[in-house]
């Protein structure tokens, strides 16, 4: 299990932690900065300078998974996390990834009232060998209350459980998690769990469009960035009653015809991924009542949208959309295409 403590910078998340291991029996601190330190050893510093914060580093949120599951694997036990995720996307990877791994997370959020934030701030101490670290990391510190202001405002609080610190000690704090813990009140993070894939795969996903021919895009928890309906054709299933079955589970629409293919893209194996088939299937326009029946049973999917082609631009990434604008291609044309890595083939 880990225990991860979020929370703005100044919230007393370290401090907390390191009074938490005492509390929770076989527990042990990890703390992701240490990654972000070895980054510096790891990757050039012109590569390093292109980014404003580790946590935008792909490798850093990877390493943080891989890291945690390590450990637990070495020690058992419980790991104290103490690392403030303001971003809902790097959330879910994270989280995504340990469940995939079959690791709980239990979530908190320290949260005492802003301008005590920035009276710890103020009176951070700062190592006196750091030159001009004072201005920077103090600066740095301020510069992070706005994202954790609309963070609090959009995601945060309704997925971790709070615990108002303001007028606690570290010790104090970490009691209150600890008995928060120990009794069930910090639920495991409802995520669903999606063992990582050990070969190639191969994957269906369904176009459904409404009356004005806008797709439809749904928003995992599990990953970051949107995608179609659909998922891996599970063993000895028909790639096309995947799709059906996938778009029933995670949208309650129920398709009672065969959806046309429209492309079969391969994607070409990227360690640590393994790549496969992906294929796009057309399940037609749904009718305004279905689509004002569209569901989202179950904690695997956040959310879901009808696009346009210009708007699934922003929200796919770019291999996933290429394949949508030739899967949109192939629909108009009726015929289908197959593409390597969102490209048609020669």
């Amino acid at each position: 299990m880990i225990v991860w403590i979020n929370g703005a910078f100044g919230a007393g998340k370290t401090t907390t932690a390191r009074e938490l291991i005492d509390l929770i029996p076989n527990s042990t601190l990890f703390d992701p900065e240490v990654i972000g330190g070895a980054l510096t050893q790891l990757l050039p510093p012109k590569h390093l300078a292109e980014v404003g914060d580790f946590q935008d580093l792909p490798i850093w949120r990877r390493l943080v998974i891989d890291t945690a599951a390590a450990m637990l694997a070495e020690l058992g036990g419980t790991l104290v996390v103490p690392m403030t995720l303001l971003r809902q996307e790097y959330r879910d990877e994270i989280f995504g990834g340990l469940a995939a791994r079959r690791i709980t997370v239990r979530h908190l959020l320290l949260a005492p009232a802003e301008t005590i934030l920035r009276e710890r701030i103020a009176g951070r101490e700062i190592p006196p060998d750091l030159p001009h670290g004072d201005i920077r990391i103090r600066q740095s510190s301020y510069d992070h209350i706005e994202p954790y202001r609309t963070a609090l405002a959009s995601w945060l609080t309704a997925d971790a459980h709070p615990v108002d610190n303001g007028a606690l000690t570290p010790h104090e704090t970490a009691v209150r998690i600890a008995e928060a813990v120990g009794s069930g009140s910090v639920p495991v993070c409802d995520i669903v769990q999606t063992p990582e894939p050990t070969a190639e795969t191969l994957a269906a996903g369904v176009l459904l469009f409404d009356e004005r021919d806008r797709v439809l895009l749904v928003d995992p928890t599990y990953k970051a960035g949107w995608e179609f309906p659909g998922g891996v054709v599970e063993p000895g299933e028909a790639p096309a009653r995947a799709g059906i079955r996938e778009v029933a589970e995670e949208t309650g629409i129920r398709l009672e015809d065969v959806p046309r293919l429209l492309v079969v893209d391969w994607e070409q194996p990227r360690p640590p991924g393994y790549g496969g088939l992906r294929l796009l299937f057309d399940g037609g326009r749904l009718d305004s009542a279905q689509a004002g029946r569209v569901l989202l049973p179950g904690p695997e999917l956040r959310d879901w949208r009808f696009v346009t082609e210009q708007e699934a631009a922003d929200l796919l990434p770019p291999v996933r959309y290429e394949r949508l604008r030739w899967a949109l291609r192939a629909r108009e044309r009726g015929a289908a295409l197959y593409l390597e890595a969102g490209v048609p083939a020669p």
